[in-house]
């Protein structure tokens, strides 16, 4: 794991002040303020609500759609690295940029892009802690203006699945050998009570509950009430104190597509300094309608 060394004042002092193992995979919104103008900048917004990037967006910002941009649109799986290669060469991307992500939903998809950017070892990126709503309700600039950018040369490499993605092979064997598995679901949908999250619509699920084995820690207990991350020792109390987990875990997270998943990931890898996390993307839209994939129902793992 290279450290961000693009840009200057990294790590954060407001973030490392916080505790974490990598403090210098984000930036506080006082740190963004203060660098939105540097050359080698590029911030890119990924919402779940694709509209909001049109209403107002932090200058400077491009907007990255989920939907589009990081998914193929036949298989189910990511954009391929010719693909991937020319959506960074066209938002003015390079091995010398230094990408933040944000958005809304406390960084869901934020984190979300962060991890397929990973997954074609794009390493020199962050993620604005607290987000899209954390920057508008400071009341910092907004615009929604559409900013371009030079394109690059971007030479991507080949997209490396094997370290942090887990295929529903690798999912049943981790739960075959009673290895940890955090379900960062809402409770309703551990439980089976729900085939998708409150307030949402059914997505095509056939069946409701858990992974065998998996644990349940809503993704949303890593965000404090500003939609920042809680400190490195409120986490701590989480995934080690009441999980009883330890850095050196090999731990598989999960839930619907792997968005809120990937928000573990992230916290796991990088705030608390986990060595093999791996986000089943996957999840439970795949595990859920797969003949004869182990369910259980009820509170209990």
């Amino acid at each position: 794991m290279s450290p961000i060394s693009v840009l200057p004042g990294l790590p954060d002092p407001r973030v490392a002040a916080k505790g974490y193992a990598h403090a210098d995979r984000l930036v506080s919104t006082e740190w963004l303020a203060a660098h939105l103008d540097h050359p080698t900048l590029r911030l890119l917004e990924c919402n779940e609500d694709v509209l909001l990037y049109s209403v107002e967006h932090i200058p400077g910002a491009q907007q990255l759609d989920w939907h589009v941009d990081l998914n193929d649109q036949v298989e189910r799986d990511y954009i391929g690295r010719d693909a991937f290669q020319s959506l960074l060469r066209a938002k003015g991307i390079n091995e010398h940029t230094t990408v933040v992500f944000y958005g809304d939903k406390n960084n869901w998809w934020a984190t979300y892009a962060f991890w397929v950017f990973q997954l074609y070892g794009f390493d020199n990126a962050v993620v604005l802690d607290g987000g899209r709503a954390k920057w508008i309700a400071e009341d910092r600039p907004t615009t929604t203006a559409v900013p371009t950018f030079p394109p690059t040369a971007y030479d991507a490499p080949t997209r490396n699945d094997g370290t942090i993605r887990a295929f529903i092979e690798d999912t049943r064997a981790h739960m075959q050998a009673g290895q940890p598995m955090i379900d960062v679901r809402s409770p309703q949908e551990y439980t089976g009570e729900k085939l998708h999250m409150p307030d949402y619509p059914q997505e095509g699920t056939l069946r409701g509950g858990h992974i065998p084995g998996a644990r349940s820690v809503p993704w949303a207990r890593a965000a404090a009430a500003d939609g920042s991350f809680r400190s490195a020792d409120e986490l701590r109390a989480i995934y080690e104190g009441e999980l009883g987990l330890t850095p050196g875990d090999d731990v598989v997270t999960y839930c619907r597509i792997g968005e809120r998943s990937s928000h573990t990931w992230f916290v796991l890898t990088y705030l608390l300094g986990f060595e093999k996390v791996r986000n089943y993307d996957g999840s439970w839209t795949e595990w859920g309608n797969a003949v004869r994939a182990p369910i259980r129902q009820g509170e209990n793992a």
